[in-house]
C-alpha cells in the first residue's frame, strides 16, 4: 500500500471546512441540494402540506387567495418547525448557542420552502393569466403527485436499486403519501 507522505514525514492534518469550502459545494452540485431538500423528512413534509392545502381551498377560493394561503400557511409551519428546533436544542445538557440553534434549524427544514416552489408557480400562473384557473390548479395538485413519485425514484436510485425495486419505490412514495394527502384534506 502507498502512502501520500514520505518517510518520516508527517501525514497531513485536515482542516475542517471554511466557510468558502462550503459555499463552493452548494454552488458545485446545485441539483443534489435541492433534490436533497425535496427528498428530506420536511421536504417530503412540504409537498403533502402544499398539496393538501391546495386540494382545501382551491373550490371555494380565487386563485390568487388559494396561492397567498399556501404560501403564507406554509411559512408559518416552516416558522413553527424552526422555534421547535431552537427550543429542543436547549433542553440538551450542552444546549448550542442561540444563533447556532437558529442556523441549523433553518438549515434542517428549509425542505418546506423549496417543497412549495414548484406548486406556488403553478398557482401564480392562474394568477397572472397564463392559464385557466381550474388548469392551474389541475398541475399544482397533480405536481405534488409528481414530486413525490420523483424522490421514490431518485431515492430508489440513490440507493443502487434494480429497477424493479425503483419502480416499487415510485408506487409506494406516491400510494402512502396520496392516503397522507387524503387524510390531511378530511381533518381540515
Amino acid at each position: 500500500m502507498e502512502s501520500d507522505t514520505s518517510p518520516g514525514e508527517e501525514p497531513a492534518v485536515k482542516k475542517p471546512p471554511t466557510t468558502t469550502d462550503r459555499l463552493r459545494a452548494v454552488t458545485a452540485k446545485p441539483a443534489r441540494h435541492v433534490l436533497d431538500a425535496y427528498s428530506g423528512e420536511h421536504g417530503v413534509y412540504g409537498i403533502v402540506l402544499v398539496t393538501a392545502l391546495i386540494a382545501v381551498g382551491w373550490e371555494d377560493d380565487t386563485d390568487l387567495e388559494v396561492l397567498l394561503f399556501v404560501v403564507g400557511t406554509v411559512f408559518v409551519f416552516w416558522l413553527a418547525h424552526i422555534y421547535a428546533a431552537v427550543v429542543a436544542s436547549r433542553a440538551t445538557e450542552t444546549p448550542l448557542v442561540l444563533r447556532t440553534a437558529l442556523v441549523r434549524g433553518i438549515r434542517h427544514t428549509y425542505g418546506m420552502l423549496v417543497a412549495m416552489l414548484i406548486p406556488a408557480s403553478l398557482l401564480l400562473l392562474a394568477v397572472l393569466d397564463v392559464v385557466e384557473e381550474y388548469t392551474a390548479y389541475y398541475l399544482a395538485l397533480g405536481s405534488g403527485i409528481v414530486l413525490l413519485a420523483a424522490i421514490g425514484y431518485a431515492n430508489a436510485a440513490r440507493n443502487r436499486s434494480p429497477w424493479p425495486w425503483r419502480i416499487a419505490g415510485v408506487l409506494a412514495t406516491t400510494g402512502l403519501g396520496m392516503l397522507v394527502i387524503v387524510l390531511s384534506i378530511i381533518v381540515h
